[in-house]
């Protein structure tokens, strides 16, 4: 019986391609997904101390929102 990767919920997919490592296809179709749906914004490196600080404290601040949801 062959697997259905593209019904498969995005959570399910990467459990099976942790689980099957040598599935090409199952692999293929997660990395798909995954960049179909990341952002396509783009940000310029930090030029100073200060400015990688204020990204960290916005990575920060995010990663708790996420831990909230």
């Amino acid at each position: 019986m062959k697997l259905d990767f593209n019904s498969m919920k995005k959570t399910q997919l990467r459990a099976y391609v942790i689980a099957h490592p040598n599935d090409k296809a199952a692999f293929h179709i997660f990395v798909d997904r995954f960049t179909s749906e990341a952002p396509t914004e783009t940000f310029d490196l930090p030029k100073s101390i200060a400015e990688v600080e204020e990204v960290d404290i916005l990575i920060r601040k995010k990663l708790e929102q996420l831990k909230k949801n």
